[in-house]
């Protein structure tokens, strides 16, 4: 009786094992599919906008690296009064304000963010902003980035910033307006 019983228990731990072995990669492919699932954003590559022509001033552009997206925020205090006007849109070659001149932008693809505030502030005569034209941003270093590959400053320009942000394809992308600040995410993949 007692062979009868192990022969018993070895049969049921071998169908167990066969059991986990099985959907051991099923549940694996799933948990994947959920991390894919969870970066899903629907947000499009279509330009965005607002208008307002308010005045306001740009102080700190910063960037930021996350699980789904890499995200560009635009520090902008006086915004907090009233609405910001913007301009998000993937164009084909990014130009400066002004003068026209091409400015250089690496990636696969190039987002043009125009921020309706200006880096200077013609009431008191003083930079906000230190960004100069055709140049990097100061201070944003996008080593490591998934997304985001360059990223230049075009001009302050009749109280618009403009800014080249390159990055590795044409990602879906979106726009977030807070009391002081513009975001800008743009999702690593479709």
């Amino acid at each position: 009786m007692r062979k009868a019983s192990r022969g018993a228990l070895l049969a049921a731990t071998a169908m167990v094992g066969l059991s986990l072995a099985v959907s051991a990669p099923t549940a694996f492919a799933d948990a994947g599919a959920g991390t894919a699932a969870a970066c899903a954003t629907g947000w499009g590559s279509q330009p965005k906008s607002a208008t307002n022509d308010a005045p306001a001033l740009l102080t700190n552009i910063r960037t930021g690296s996350h699980d789904c997206y890499d995200r560009i925020v635009f520090d902008i205090p006086a915004g907090s009064t009233s609405r910001l006007g913007y301009t998000v849109q993937y164009v084909d070659a990014f130009y400066q304000d002004g003068s026209g001149d091409p400015i250089p932008v690496s990636g696969g693809a190039i987002l043009e963010i125009r921020v309706s505030a200006s880096s200077y502030d013609t009431e008191h005569h003083t930079t906000t902003y230190p960004g100069k034209g055709k140049q990097p941003l100061p201070g944003v270093d996008l080593t490591g980035y998934k997304t985001f590959r360059d990223a230049k400053f075009g001009a302050s320009f009749e109280g618009q910033s403009q800014v080249g942000l390159g990055v590795r394809a044409r990602l879906p992308f979106k726009v977030t307006q807070l009391s002081d600040k513009l975001v800008v995410d743009v999702a690593h993949s479709w």
